[in-house]
């Protein structure tokens, strides 16, 4: 009986230690999370330490600001459009509901007006960004709308809450890196 006893005592050992590993990787990932989030404020004033100068010399090399003259003011404009596209990245893989995909919209228009604001050749930054988005929107809108219809379906025909729903419908891939490869 002792055998027994201690077969079921280390069975139940084991599986203690693996709930363990699965908090304690939950509770780094949420400190990273959560860290990165309440860091923002100072990422966005990051452009403060840079001098007003049209050429920035670092140790990590030299910018020079070309269309906007001024580094700070050039670095004001990057984190003014980094600092959003990180915590909409950062809603859009932690996020569990069906309507996620909608952040695709603002992750696409941010990415792009950082891709327009890196070259400075261009005269307008902002401009066209719609008919770069265009071509998303054409995706993701209808998608969520029919995920939408399937779950207005679902309730007119069944007797489930919308909670269940949105449970059923909800996508749990095995951490960050399943996440990426749901979308690609």
């Amino acid at each position: 009986m002792d055998k027994l006893q201690q077969k079921s005592r280390r069975r139940k050992e084991n599986s203690l230690n693996g709930d363990n590993i699965k908090l304690t990787r939950s509770a780094v990932i949420g400190t990273i999370i959560s860290t990165v989030i309440a860091s923002t404020p100072l990422l966005y004033l990051i452009h403060e330490s840079v001098p007003d100068d049209a050429i920035w010399h670092t140790f990590l090399g030299t910018y020079e600001s070309g269309f906007w003259e001024s580094a700070q003011y050039a670095m004001w404009v990057y984190t003014g459009k980094v600092v959003p596209l990180i915590l909409v990245l950062i809603w859009f893989f932690t996020c569990r509901h069906w309507w996620h995909h909608a952040l695709l919209v603002p992750i696409v228009m941010y990415s792009f007006q950082i891709i327009t604001s890196v070259n400075a050749e261009l005269l307008r930054t902002d401009e066209n960004q719609f008919l770069f988005l265009l071509p998303v929107l054409v995706i993701v809108v209808p998608s969520i709308y029919l995920i939408r219809a399937k779950m207005f379906n679902k309730i007119n025909n069944a007797d489930k809450t919308l909670e269940e729903l949105e449970q059923e419908f909800m996508i749990k891939p095995k951490g960050v890196w399943g996440r990426v490869k749901q979308y690609f």
